[in-house]
């Protein structure tokens, strides 16, 4: 197949070289013509700018920086958008913002061109080795047809939903990967300044329950179905946990903010008289801010937990 890439950065030269490996002709381009060296090195051919990726390709994959980086290509001076043929399909790999990609696709479909968001997780490591993923909004028939060129540098593509969905879950992902990073940071400082060594600290937490489990397997069990009852672990126990965790912060003098907070959010759903209902009940707070209310059948949960045991 002619395939296009644009974008030869950390990410990008990875995923481009799986694709020129599966035998796919590569067009390519990049702000720096040797970032594309090694793959002319093994057949590739340059483009000089994005507008010729376009022309010569049954489908475009784009790894950039940024909205600011995808908008460019799209729609500068020799852009991708205009030259794209009919029929064909531009793949962004990138970080992106879904109203972005959504403005673009909504001006492509005018040429019968199908724009999807399929931003990648796995960092350069999983470039490298094709174990990666690729979270895919947009035409779900576009999806099926390009899977076996997604395939190429991807063990893990999965269609999200309508154009937009797989730069939300994207940004789903990193950002709760950040935000427990902080967390973590704050609890484990504590635990060092209380008075036990790093490494030990390191080795016992991470066989304890939550050490054991994938991060987002946890939402199964009541947050997604929605159910709070019977309790695994009561609120008002999971609170005296957090109140003494709090207090010792102030005891050695490390700042605890995300603790207090989750207190916050804890004592508020005490005050509902949620005590024996499960820890996790003090989640319900966030749905009601956010105005949604989340609900999945137990068969769709058990449904995603057969095809991946957790």
């Amino acid at each position: 197949m002619n395939v296009g890439f644009i974008g030869l950065g950390t990410m990008g030269r990875h995923m481009a070289a799986h694709l020129r490996q599966a035998g796919h002709r590569l067009l390519c381009h990049d702000v720096r013509r040797e970032a594309a060296e090694p793959l002319l090195e093994v057949g590739a051919v340059w483009a000089d700018s994005p507008a010729a990726v376009g022309a010569g390709s049954e489908v475009v994959f784009t790894s950039l920086p940024g909205p600011a980086e995808v908008e460019a290509v799209a729609g500068g001076f020799d852009g991708l958008a205009d030259t794209m043929a009919a029929g064909s399909a531009w793949f962004d790999l990138s970080t992106n913002s879904p109203t972005v990609v959504r403005r673009l696709h909504a001006s492509l479909l005018a040429q019968d061109v199908q724009l999807l968001d399929a931003p990648v997780s796995g960092g350069p490591a999983g470039a490298r080795s094709g174990r990666l993923a690729v979270w895919v909004g947009g035409d779900q028939a576009t999806f099926e047809r390009f899977l076996p060129v997604l395939r190429a540098f991807s063990d893990q593509p999965a269609w999200v939903g309508p154009i937009g969905a797989g730069s939300v879950a994207k940004l789903v992902h990193n950002c709760a990967g950040y935000v427990l990073q902080t967390a973590l940071a704050e609890v484990f400082t504590m635990g060092v300044k209380a008075g036990v060594e790093p490494a030990a600290l390191w080795r016992v937490v991470r066989h304890g329950a939550t050490g054991r489990r994938r991060t987002f397997d946890g939402l199964a069990d009541q947050f997604l179905p929605g159910r709070f009852e019977p309790a695994a672990f009561a609120l008002r126990l999971a609170h005296k946990d957090v109140t003494l965790a709090a207090a010792l912060g102030r005891e050695v003098g490390v700042p605890m903010r995300l603790a207090n907070l989750t207190l916050e959010e804890m004592t508020e759903a005490l005050n509902r008289g949620w005590g024996e209902r499960d820890s996790r009940v003090s989640m319900l707070l966030q749905e009601e801010r956010a105005g949604v209310e989340i609900a999945v059948a137990d068969d769709v949960i058990a449904a995603v937990l057969d095809a991946d045991p957790r």
